[in-house]
């Protein structure tokens, strides 16, 4: 994959700085060089230690990065939302985890996109998982199609210049929900599972927004959105304050509703492009179970 850029500085400059500028680091500085890259100059090769005049052109060709040998692929379709050069956003179903774990080792949806790789033909076939969903989440998932959109994608993600919504429905003291609410409580695991989080003071710092969308007496519809990424916050989040997830019995979320995963739906994704900077924004419906629920909120 090759990346142009033009040195408009009046002074010179290293090679190296001028890359470490476009977000090139010194990872991917050592990949070219040593696994079959390039760095050109005007189309000549230089090396990082070249100094650049105004109006100089700086080319990478960041090598192929294969395959991941030892993900299996699944060959189940995947809903796709959008794809470029770049990027692949997909719709993911409930049921399904994301990447590859000791109870899920295969199926995923990482295994589904590397199928989906290879059906492509296409030369760069490493899943890169940008955001990911628990298992019985729906919704938007976003995957880099190679390292380079993958870290500037992360860039993104610290700076918390990447937004993530989800709409969820929550049982409990309904009553007591605000229109607009934060909630910030620090997350760690819980001692007594190797998967369940609590709110804790020595967690990690945790912090959930919510607007109320429609409720009636024991049921509401939030939209959310995360400002932190920790494992089954808004789950957490919302238990801990007296509005647990429907159909979240790890999270003592009600039960009787007809769904037996959490009411939780990942539906709007907005962040700027890693090459092109256009904001991109993309939206999915709720699925039918969750939908189901929503008919009959007054």
């Amino acid at each position: 994959m090759k990346f142009s850029y033009q040195y408009e500085k009046e002074e010179t400059q290293q090679v190296k700085f001028f890359l470490a500028e476009q977000g090139i680091s010194r990872r991917l500085l050592a990949k070219i060089k040593f696994q079959g890259g390039q760095i050109l100059v005007n189309q000549e090769e230089k090396n990082v230690l070249y100094f650049l005049n105004a109006g100089d052109v700086v080319t990478i060709i960041i090598p192929d990065e294969g395959e991941h040998e030892t993900l299996v692929a699944d060959h189940t379709p995947i809903d796709i939302v959008f794809e470029d050069d770049h990027l692949l956003i997909v719709n993911k179903p409930t049921g399904i985890s994301s990447i590859p774990a000791q109870y899920h080792p295969n199926q995923t949806m990482a295994n589904r996109v590397k199928a989906y790789y290879q059906r492509q033909g296409y030369v760069n076939q490493v899943v890169h998982v940008v955001t990911r969903l628990d298992r019985d989440t729906s919704g938007l998932m976003v995957f880099a199609k190679h390292g380079f959109a993958h870290a500037k994608l992360d860039e993104q993600l610290r700076a918390r210049t990447f937004a993530k919504k989800y709409q969820a429905l929550v049982s409990g003291d309904v009553e007591s929900l605000q229109a607009h609410g934060w909630m910030r409580q620090a997350i760690g695991r819980d001692l007594t599972s190797i998967i369940k989080r609590q709110v804790v003071e020595t967690g990690r710092e945790a912090e959930t927004e919510y607007w109320l969308v429609k409720k009636n007496e024991t049921i509401a519809l939030v939209d959310i959105q995360l400002h932190t990424g920790r494992t089954h916050q808004i789950r957490v989040h919302f238990s801990a304050n007296g509005w647990p997830l429907v159909g979240d019995d790890m999270y003592e979320g009600r039960m009787d509703l007809s769904i037996q995963r959490q009411a939780l739906h990942c539906y709007d994704v907005q962040f700027r492009h890693p090459f092109t900077q256009e904001a991109l924004h993309f939206q999915q419906p709720l699925p039918e179970d969750m939908e189901a629920i929503v008919s009959i909120i007054d």
